[in-house]
């Protein structure tokens, strides 16, 4: 029996308008303009060689519009009345398309008198009552009637069946994806698009009525004739009167969208039988207008110039690149270049409503918002850009005009009434919402009631997948532009571009909604291709388990947090800020009287020149530069020389930079509004995955010296209230026996032992303040890879010495040894290093020729596994706090900070007995069930009206 016949019938209009805006403008050897005819020609080899190699599509045919007018005209004469004409320099590529098309020797359909759709439609029942099953190669609305529509049986033959595919998304397009996407079937589909018109073709419909209305009442009537009939019996109100006011436009409607089945088959189905693609006359084509590459992969039997499309997915199509040294390119689905000039400005209610119903379709929406500042906590929303697909962008203008009280403030809908109407789309669990950075645009909209929901983040995806890697000539980061650039090819629209640098710099809000929109939906349309790309990649590139468990769960955590703030006493921070200056003055006086003379102490080169020239210490090198290195290493090694001046400057720079980046910073910070300072935390800022503090940095702060507690001391409780600290204790020891299996160290951590006396013990037979003081060093300097010279250093000792310590200490414990080289043999086989989580930290210079780039990966690979596991456990212990305080009936506490190993909560005084043996579990557990460790991970916990104090 002869083997069912599968016709695929693609919409070649939207193939051309695809290929023109995806690359540049070409031209061939004879001059016309061919860029749209080049990337039209990829595209259909493309297709048509995966469809001839496929598992069941038999024929294939092209179908065009000849002309931009048809029977509809005549119906309504202002039918598609409103659309621009084709741009200038893709007219005379009209019929090189129809060429390129011939030229696979694949049938290219066209009529006059009739549109592609009506074409696709005849054909498409023609085939099914042949027996044929056939596939619409298109994402058109209009299609989409004809989805599940199957041909009666007869003469013994079985009627075949309707769908569709959208090549742009990889997505087959069945009768429940039509119904999921106008909420009724296909056959129903027709009176929803009478209902609500069609801006693009003007098909009229009924004013006011949106997608949302219309399928509601095709729901709730059965179809347009019956809707309309009910109109003078539903409740009183704007939509009984449009429906009765429109009904014969919506009639109208519906015969302008109603798809003509019985056109004239001007070609045999047979003929559109699908074969390879011959040679000739494709060679010639290719030669005759310049298309060299294609030509030389034709010559060489390559089936497809470009990328890949799969046709028959069973399931969506999985992305990923190979781990090898740099940030490798992936290839890019079939999309069109950004195009700027095609995203849309959405000015009023019923072109955001039609959005929202669009996007909540959709299922996935890309986000960003656009604002007055960086800071989250005190920006004003300008706009927020949408995106659900390559050039299916907008821009929400909601806070332009000037600052001016008399400047013009341009048409857009106000910002209160958009944000009601987005509010349930933000919000809902069906839509997933994608941000770059998606935590700052959560707490902007926080701001204005708005509890964004669920999110995924495609920053902390590309961190997931390539922390530590970097791709030649854009480096390795993860904000937008780089990104864009390294997987899409695409330079980005920078914010100097828009709004200025300097002086002449305006607001966001004061850019021509025209320029910023541009700006805004690129954000959106780039985010929404980064998200299609490198979401796929987590499952192939095991990257799935950290971003789900670890990473994703904090996004709303962190956010929080940012939000929450911490109040910081204002007068102390004054009154230390003046202590500190005095401080610093009389050290000034002190380094002067000591050098003979004023000088700039903040200025390298003058005090290099005092220490070395004039005072004539020993031990000062030059850089390239020519001045002498006054770092802190060589100004330590002055003051072991017995150079009191190294003291005294060392000193000068610790209080100078306290001072200035705490006592000083720190009151500047204060929140007007909430009288509180609000950090705010990159989950990308540190390579091995630690959360990283900025504006400002409270992570920095000494923590074992005085000055540094006198600082902790200015940040305090609200009045009722205690600040809670809890501290992991030495986790990373902890976590380095268990990950190198040390009998010893696991031993001393499950009694409870002093780990650093029991190093001593084992190190030097004999336990006192300064054979700890060494042990302790001895153990982290071990976990960070530290060599000989730079224990030297820390000890005091010679290199020899130090050495011979390291070289106990393994003996000791041959487990960290064997950790270290099989770490580094890792790393150096695979490029990347792995936590007990999952997290990968690519080294890149792992194998570099330069023996100091090699040595410094070296080191920072044997600690990242650590460092990096110690992160995803307070991760996973941040993620789980809140739900554990919830179930115990401990709404009040609130989580403020994490400063690496500790976290900080604020909470009522009363609480404090009922909450902390909750956190301590919460964080003593965080491993599991994920990890079952070796070791117990223990944790300090303290209070008081201060940080300082709980500390």
């Amino acid at each position: 029996m002869e083997s069912k016949q599968h016709l695929y019938l693609v919409d070649g209009s939207a193939y051309i308008f695809r290929a023109y805006h995806r690359l540049p403008p070409l031209t061939d050897p004879q001059g016309t303009p061919v860029g749209a005819v080049y990337g039209y020609t990829t595209m259909l080899w493309k297709l048509a060689e995966d469809l001839n190699k496929a598992d069941g599509p038999t024929h294939l045919a092209v179908i065009l519009d000849k002309a931009s007018t048809s029977f509809r005209n005549e119906l309504y004469d202002q039918y598609k009345a409103h659309r621009p004409p084709p741009p200038e320099d893709l007219v005379p590529q009209f019929p090189l398309i129809r060429d390129a098309t011939r030229a696979f020797s694949l049938a290219c359909i066209e009529e006059e008198g009739v549109e592609a759709d009506d074409i696709i439609a005849s054909y498409a029942r023609a085939a099914t009552r042949q027996g044929w099953d056939v596939t619409i190669v298109s994402s058109d609305k209009d299609l989409m009637q004809l989805v599940g529509k199957c041909a009666e049986p007869h003469d013994g033959v079985e009627g075949g069946c309707i769908d569709m595919l959208d090549t742009m998304k990889n997505q087959r397009i069945d009768v429940a994806e039509v119904i999921e996407k106008f909420g009724v079937p296909p056959e129903k589909v027709g009176d929803v698009l009478a209902l609500m018109g069609d801006s693009v073709d003007n098909v009229p419909g009924v004013f006011g009525v949106g997608p949302k209305t219309a399928s509601k009442l095709i729901q709730d009537y059965g179809d347009l004739d019956s809707a309309l009939a009910a109109a003078p019996s539903m409740k009183k109100g704007k939509l009984q009167e449009r429906l009765i006011e429109h009904a014969d436009l919506a009639r109208l409607s519906k015969e302008l969208v109603t798809l003509k089945e019985d056109c004239a088959l001007p070609v045999p189905l047979d003929d559109f039988k699908l074969t390879a693609i011959p040679p000739e006359p494709l060679a010639a084509f290719l030669s005759r207008h310049g298309f060299t590459s294609l030509l030389k992969r034709l010559d060489g039997g390559h089936g497809s110039p470009e990328r890949a499309t799969q046709l028959n997915p069973s399931k969506p199509v999985t992305m990923g690149v190979t781990p090898v040294e740099g940030a490798a390119r992936q290839s890019l689905p079939d999309w069109p270049a950004p195009d700027l000039d095609s995203y849309t400005c959405l000015t009023t209610v019923a072109q955001l409503d039609a959005w929202i119903a669009r996007a909540s379709d959709a299922r996935v929406v890309a986000i960003d918002t656009e604002t007055s500042a960086l800071d989250a906590m005190r920006a004003d929303l300008a706009g927020i850009s949408l995106a659900l697909g390559p050039n299916d962008a907008c821009y929400i203008p909601l806070g332009h005009g000037g600052s001016d009280m008399f400047a013009e403030r341009p048409t857009q809908v106000p910002l209160n009434e958009a944000l009601q109407r987005l509010k349930p789309l933000l919000e809902s669990d069906a839509v997933l919402k994608v941000g770059q950075n998606i935590k700052y645009d959560i707490n902007v909209l926080a701001r204005h009631g708005i509890t964004v929901a669920p999110v995924d983040d495609t920053m902390i995806i590309s961190f997931c997948l390539d922390a530590g890697r970097q791709a030649e000539g854009i480096g390795g980061g993860h904000g937008m532009d780089e990104l864009s650039e390294r997987h899409l090819n695409h330079k980005t629209l920078t914010f100097k571009e828009i709004c200025g640098t300097g002086k002449k710099a305006i607001p966001f809000g004061e850019v021509p909604l025209d320029r910023a929109t541009r700006y805004a939906a690129e954000d959106a349309d780039v985010t929404w291709r980064l998200h299609s790309l490198l979401r796929p990649r987590l499952p192939q590139e095991s990257g799935t388990r950290i971003y789900e468990r670890v990473d994703r769960p904090l996004i709303p955590v962190v956010a929080q947090m940012e939000r929450h703030g911490i109040k910081v006493d204002r007068e102390k921070l004054a009154g230390l800020s003046r202590q500190f200056a005095e401080t610093i003055s009389a050290l000034e006086c002190e380094i002067f009287g000591l050098c003979g003379q004023e000088f700039t102490i903040g200025s390298p080169k003058q005090l290099g020149d005092i220490l070395f020239d004039k005072m004539g210490y020993k031990g000062g090198r030059k850089g390239k530069s020519g001045q002498y290195s006054t770092d802190q290493a060589i100004l330590e090694n002055l003051a072991a020389q017995g150079a009191e001046v190294a003291n005294k400057v060392l000193e000068w720079r610790q209080l100078t930079k306290l001072r200035s980046t705490y006592t000083e910073a720190l009151q500047a910070a204060i929140n007007p509004t909430t009288g509180r300072v609000h950090t705010s935390y990159s989950l990308v800022g540190a390579q091995t995955g630690r959360l990283s503090s900025t504006d400002p940095n409270l992570q920095n702060i000494p923590i074992r010296t005085e000055i540094g507690r006198q600082i902790r001391d200015c940040f305090v409780a609200e009045p009722g209230n205690v600040l809670l600290s809890a501290d992991y204790s030495q986790i990373e020891l902890r976590l380095a026996a268990h990950m190198a299996d040390v009998p010893p160290l696991k031993q001393a951590f499950a009694k409870g032992e002093d780990i650093h006396a029991r190093t001593a013990m084992e190190m030097f037979g004999t336990v006192d303040r300064d054979t700890r003081g060494r042990a302790k060093t001895i153990n982290f300097a071990i976990l960070y890879g530290i060599s000989r010279w730079g224990l030297a250093g820390r000890l005091g000792t010679s290199a020899d010495e130090a050495q011979a310590m390291i070289d106990r200490y393994f003996d000791r414990f041959p487990g960290i040894q064997r950790y270290i080289v099989s770490t580094l043999e890792l790393v150096r086989e695979r490029g990347y290093s792995e936590t007990l989580f999952g997290r990968k930290t690519w080294f890149p210079r792992i194998n570099a020729k330069s023996q100091a780039e090699r040595q410094g990966s070296e080191r920072a690979a044997i600690n990242a596994p650590i460092q990096g596991t110690s992160a995803d456990i307070i991760k996973r212990a941040m993620a789980r706090m809140g739900p554990a305080l919830t179930a115990a009936g401990l709404n009040e506490v609130r989580m403020l900070l994490q400063v690496h190993d500790e976290l900080v909560f604020e909470l009522p005084e009363g609480d404090v007995a009922a909450a902390a043996p909750v956190i301590e579990r919460v964080m003593a557990e965080a491993a599991l069930p994920a990890v079952s460790l070796d070791v117990p991970l223990g944790v300090e916990i303290g209070s008081g009206q201060s940080w300082g104090a709980a500390h």
